[in-house]
């Protein structure tokens, strides 16, 4: 896969830029960051027995090397994160040297504070991929995965980061017309998940942004990133925010132009999906994409989903009607708007296009969707 770059993309590492991007002091977005491998690959700080009591864990700062020809501590990113100890309260980095990873990554809840990083010249050098999908029969042969299932990379746990790195599901949809395709990259289902110069890539259901459980709730926030798809590849109940971003609308199987950007599932008191700053295009067929629909899992019609898009580049792949109902629910019923948005997808103040008030987008920022938590790298 080739890598398309924005024109204005920042350089890679470039500590604390979505602070600057909010606009906040550079010193405020510093507090309490830790800077990459402070301590050295595969190295432990270990304060003294004097110092530290027995409620407080042993490890400090950590970076663990991932290599797949050996040359680092393990040679799959499942194998470090086994190695992160339970309940850990401090940041640990997973330092994964270039090369394509072969497996499925799960971050359990009980190990929050995991950064994964790629450390090649671009996000492609370093690549978490596999093929599981919905309908994709376990070994165990008890059963099929599931939407949720099926990702490449779940995580679970709370403040984790991921940077640097392509995160994808190659599943081949043309070869299995026979199972159902919902092939997911990323699954986030914690609070405070920071994703930072990523790549999430693959077909429906690429990245799900989920919470732990329905009354709980979860934040994600991804900026200098991409994500590609083409059904409904952005989705589900989180509050997550695409910042500064690149959406690449991708075809189906057959060669076809058709879908959907995002799939909000949100609660009625939550925040939804925010797309801010970014641009929409792809090599696909023209008004053949929409940005949304409201999907109510489970017939739920007391959810009421929300997406935004504002201040935003749109290609002439977006439909001029670009907002879509789904399994009986309108979209009209639930919380669909656009803002300040630019080029031949972008639509005028109508019906089809509901546009924000200046007095709405004041209370639909970044910083309205994250509330006292300020993302940074660490």
């Amino acid at each position: 896969m080739s890598e398309h770059r924005s024109p204005a993309e920042p350089p890679r590492h470039r500590r604390n830029r979505t602070a600057l991007a909010y606009g906040l002091p550079l010193a405020l977005a510093a507090t309490g960051s830790l800077a990459y491998g402070l301590f050295g690959a595969d190295t432990q700080q270990r304060a003294s027995a004097a110092t530290v009591t027995p409620a407080v864990p042993s490890w400090a700062t950590t970076t663990l090397t991932v290599a797949r020809d050996g040359s680092g501590r393990y040679r799959t990113v499942q194998a470090a994160v086994d190695a992160v100890p339970v309940g850990n309260r401090a940041r640990v980095v997973i330092s994964i040297k270039p090369g394509t990873y072969r497996e499925t990554v799960k971050v359990p809840a009980n190990k929050p504070h995991i950064t994964i990083q790629g450390t090649g010249t671009s996000r492609n050098d370093t690549v978490i991929v596999y093929d599981n999908a919905s309908g994709t029969r376990k070994p165990d042969g008890s059963g099929t995965y599931g939407t949720g299932g099926s990702a490449t990379v779940a995580v679970d746990a709370d403040d984790f980061q991921a940077r640097d790195l392509t995160i994808s599901n190659d599943f081949d949809e043309r070869a299995h017309q026979d199972i159902a395709q919902q092939a997911v990259a990323l699954r986030t289902g914690g609070d405070k998940e920071f994703l930072d110069s990523v790549i999430v890539s693959g077909d429906q259901d690429t990245l799900l942004v989920d919470t732990a459980a329905k009354e709980k709730p979860g934040r994600v926030y991804m900026t200098h990133s991409y994500v590609i798809g083409n059904v409904d590849f952005i989705f589900g109940r989180a509050t997550a925010v695409v910042d500064h971003s690149v959406i690449t609308l991708k075809k189906r199987w057959d060669g076809t132009s058709a879908g959907f950007v995002t799939a909000p599932s949100t609660a009625a008191n939550r925040k939804g999906i925010l797309i801010t700053n970014s641009t929409v295009n792809g090599d696909v067929s023209s008004r053949s994409f929409y940005l949304g629909r409201p999907w109510h899992a489970g017939g739920d019609a007391t959810l009421d989903p929300q997406t935004t898009v504002r201040n935003t580049t749109l290609s002439a792949a977006i439909r001029t009607a670009p907002w879509s109902d789904m399994g009986g629910f309108s979209w009209k019923n639930d919380r669909f708007a656009e803002y300040q948005n630019t080029g031949p997808g972008a639509g005028g103040a109508s019906s089809d296009h509901p546009q924000l008030t200046p007095a709405q987008a004041d209370q639909q920022e970044v910083t309205d969707w994250l509330g006292d938590w300020t993302p940074s790298a660490s």
